[in-house]
């Protein structure tokens, strides 16, 4: 268990998928055989304490929460965010057919319930898989799925948070958090890396606490969308072949979530802009969208991030300024009129470092990023993803 405090340590400072993927799977190697050494421990002896106190049997589950604020600051305690996010429908770009989907199932009848009376009924879709390479947008349209509907909770949960937790209590925050969403109706439940938490087991190696815990999410997720309780179950992974058979089969729908295509990845871009000082044309967008193939929403926010940087650069390294109408030191070229030959460096220390202004970002910032960037996702990556797609579930 110390052990895996390192691992968990690690996982939030890893940038690298694909190093955090293997750390995941390692991760989850390490805690059930950490259980299962437990578990021969409470049955034959005094078992290992944790942090001073000792592990709990199922008879010795003690007084649960006993009120929705009770549990409320409990699934804070467990790292369970209660938020309104704050994307924007329109900031999500492509992925029509996941788009509509959610539409048709939740934000629809909640925000327009005239529409399904008599016979029109919303579409019995109460939960979501979404699958597909890391960076693609799985988080960021389940936050903008929540911020379409005003009156809606939307709860996040991270696997990667959970799977230090002994199963037992695991068992319990899953009871918890829908007792929790019921209460906050309409509500959405994202769990990100699903497969973390409910991942196959080889050769049927599985402790009896993971069985306790996969059964008790899934009769939580079966019981969803009876009565009318207008909750929505979302759920991400990068790996959809490690998610458990039985949990895959529960999702109504399993939507592959791919790399942005070229107009998708050209709506990123002016997203990413907007509000900043640049003097990009329509045709440089399309040069981004072209040479930006091949690559994920996450690769292209590191590719504005490092953009953003050049002209600080610039205003660094250059040696000469010109002071605008308006008391402004710009770096400029030896040949502008009024240009001075100064470096950022002298003009601070003469007393004109709030004056000091960097040039608007261009087109030429971007492909001096992109000249060094590389896409994160292989075409083995994808390989996977398109054949599970074919297998199970369907384009996003």
């Amino acid at each position: 268990m110390n052990a895996l405090e390192y691992f968990k340590t690690h996982l939030k400072y890893e940038k690298n998928p694909k190093i955090k993927e293997a750390i995941t799977q390692k991760f989850t190697e390490y805690l059930r055989r950490a259980e299962e050494i437990r578990a021969v421990l409470d049955d034959g002896g005094p078992g290992p304490a944790s942090n001073g106190r000792r592990s709990r049997s199922k008879g010795d589950a003690g007084p649960g929460p006993t009120s929705v604020e009770q549990i409320r600051a409990e699934l804070e305690s467990w790292g369970i965010v209660r938020e309104k996010p704050k994307v924007k429908w329109s900031d999500v770009a492509g992925l029509d057919t996941a788009k509509q989907a959610l539409q048709e199932a939740f934000i629809l009848p909640l925000k327009l319930p005239h529409f399904f009376t008599d016979k029109r009924q919303p579409r019995s879709w109460r939960s979501f898989l979404l699958y597909g390479p890391p960076g693609c947008g799985k988080s960021y349209l389940a936050k903008a799925v929540a911020n379409e509907v005003d009156s809606s909770t939307f709860f996040s949960v991270s696997s990667l948070d959970l799977v230090s937790k002994p199963m037992d209590e695991r068992e319990k925050l899953v009871s918890n958090l829908f007792q929790m969403a019921r209460e906050s109706a309409p509500s959405i439940i994202f769990i990100d890396k699903i497969d973390s938490l409910c991942g196959q087991h080889e050769g049927g190696n599985e402790s009896e606490a993971s069985r306790h815990f996969k059964t008790e999410l899934l009769a939580q997720m079966q019981g969803v969308g009876h009565n009318d309780q207008k909750i929505l179950i979302l759920a991400a992974t990068n790996t959809p072949y490690a998610l458990d058979e039985a949990i895959r089969q529960c999702f109504d729908k399993r939507i592959y979530i791919p790399l942005p295509y070229d107009q998708a990845r050209k709506h990123m871009f002016r997203v990413h802009l907007d509000g900043t000082p640049h003097n990009l044309e329509e045709s440089d967008f399309e040069s981004l969208a072209f040479w930006t193939e091949g690559f994920s929403g996450s690769d292209i926010s590191v590719c504005f991030k490092g953009a953003m940087l050049e002209p600080v650069r610039k205003t660094r390294d250059a040696m000469f300024f010109v002071n605008n109408s308006s008391d402004i030191w710009v770096p400029c070229g030896p040949e502008q009129p009024g240009a001075v030959q100064i470096t950022m460096l002298e003009l601070a220390a003469q007393g004109h470092a709030s004056k000091i202004l960097p040039p608007p970002i261009s087109n030429e910032d971007f492909m001096t990023v992109l000249a060094r960037q590389r896409p994160a996702v292989s075409k083995s990556d994808l390989d996977v993803h398109e054949r599970f797609t074919k297998e199970f579930g369907e384009e996003g």
